[in-house]
């Protein structure tokens, strides 16, 4: 109604996690009154209610103690899996509403009534849209007609909504939504005509059961002309860290194109990850690769059991970021791998907490409480570069020169200690580019070197990289 304005501002503050206070302020214009309704530090957004009683706030299980918490005691909880509170303005209480929602909330919409509210939110693999009721207290899920929504939004006056996203082996289309009809309707499909003469190989689901014996979710990426009498080289791809690697179609390391390449494509979402549930996620907590290396490894294992049509001689693995830390990590625990990319990987978790760009702030969340002086078991332990001697695995190390988040040097450093091992090692630094490689021109050389490092290490032909990367 144009009476009241909500402002938030920030402060340091370096004696509790995450480092960072957020002080959530209304300020009322007749008499520019300011009252402080929330300080936290696990503040991410705020909507006003329709009739301006109450807030829709989002933010970390703790962000009003232990009121969005659902773990057992002791457990501390990953803080990016987002939940969502109603904070009553008359009274000032909060209330959680997602906390048995397993699902992670990203963004949240009011309806005009104020009787719903709509969520985006991870779910496992998928994102979906939501709709909450504020009478029933339940969450339903709305069919799309794609598995990972991007964005969406929701039109003032009417119960009509619009948004986009992909699936698995379909580019990005827009939809119009009408909420109280069952269909959405296509609004435009920009890559249709693009794709429409692209075969696709079949994408299946495929889990197994951890040593928790809890099951842990994957996907198999086919060549479209796949035939099961015959054998395949294989990539395993993760990211490991706290986010699944979702159903979305393409992205940096495009799953389909591997599998066109003549490659079986495994994706695992190991424990840790959001959008399984708050106990799930809370296994991302002070882990840094130790629950993560041993379920890739033996999600590799039985994987590679169950599908002989794979090569168990000819097997490579791929992440980045976190993931890149994952590769690192597992080369110095198996042999299993006939060739390793490590993208952007941390090598060693004391120098990423000191140097990147938020290294100490994420490590408030993924090494919460934990510090070099007081946990050696997990800053040089669970390090690659100090048990760089251990690994046999050829491998190429991937880095933007101008990374912000996970410095380059994680990688010079890797790089030095395997050469002066007389390890396998190549490295490839792509001048200018940050954290991901952006620049068009040096994407594509980029993309290249990827497949051609495992066309020499797992189809046994070198002759790619030795044309990009002549001696």
């Amino acid at each position: 109604d144009g009476k009241y304005l909500l402002f938030t501002r920030d402060i340091d503050d370096f004696q509790h996690r995450p480092y960072t206070r957020t002080f959530l302020c209304r300020l009322t214009f007749e008499t520019m009154k300011v009252d402080t309704l929330l300080e936290s530090g696990w503040l991410n957004t705020v909507e006003w209610s329709p009739d301006g009683n109450m807030l829709l706030l989002l933010g970390s299980p703790e962000l009003f103690g232990n009121l969005g918490v659902n773990l057992p005691e002791g457990k501390i909880p990953n803080d990016y899996d987002t939940q969502a509170y109603l904070f009553d303005l008359e009274t000032k209480t909060p209330r959680a509403i997602s906390r048995e929602f397993n699902p992670t909330i990203h963004k949240g919409i009011w309806d005009k009534s104020g009787k719903h509210i709509y969520f985006s939110a991870t779910d496992g693999e998928y994102v979906r849209l939501f709709r909450y009721s504020l009478a029933t207290k339940k969450f339903t899920p709305y069919q799309l007609g794609i598995e990972v929504l991007e964005n969406f939004d929701v039109a003032q006056n009417k119960p009509v909504g619009i948004y986009y996203g992909s699936s698995v082996s379909t580019p990005n289309k827009a939809y119009i939504i009408h909420f109280n009809k069952k269909e959405p309707q296509l609004f435009s499909d920009p890559a249709g005509e693009e794709f429409q003469y692209v075969d696709f190989g079949k994408v299946e689901r495929w889990t197994f059961t951890n040593r928790r014996g809890e099951e842990i979710e994957g996907r198999i990426y086919y060549p479209p002309d796949f035939q099961p009498d015959k054998t395949y080289p294989c990539i395993v791809y993760y990211y490991g860290g706290t986010v699944p690697v979702t159903r979305e179609f393409g992205g940096r390391y495009p799953k389909n194109l591997f599998a066109a390449q003549g490659y079986i494509v495994y994706v695992l979402q190991p424990s840790g990850a959001i959008g399984y549930g708050q106990e799930f996620s809370a296994y991302h907590v002070n882990d840094w690769g130790e629950i993560v290396a041993q379920e890739i490894i033996d999600g590799t294992r039985q994987f590679l059991e169950a599908h002989p049509f794979v090569d168990k001689k000819r097997v490579g693995c791929i992440g980045a970021s976190y993931g890149g830390f994952m590769t690192m990590n597992l080369i110095t625990k198996t042999d299993m791998f006939a060739a390793a990319i490590s993208h952007a990987g941390i090598s060693s978790l004391s120098s990423y907490w000191g140097e990147g760009y938020w290294g100490y702030l994420y490590s408030s969340v993924a090494t919460a409480n934990s510090f070099p002086w007081n946990r050696k078991d997990i800053y040089v332990d669970r390090s690659p570069l100090f048990n760089a001697d251990k690994v046999n695995t050829p491998l190429l190390l991937l880095h933007g020169d101008a990374d912000t988040n996970v410095p380059r040097g994680e990688s010079d450093q890797f790089y030095v200690a395997l050469k002066l091992l007389g390890k396998p090692v190549e490295y490839v630094r792509v001048k200018g580019q940050d954290h991901h490689i952006i620049e068009y021109s040096k994407r594509i050389i980029w993309q290249k070197t990827i497949l051609a490092w495992f066309d020499k290490w797992l189809k046994d032909q070198p002759e790619w990289w030795e044309e990009l990367y002549k001696k």
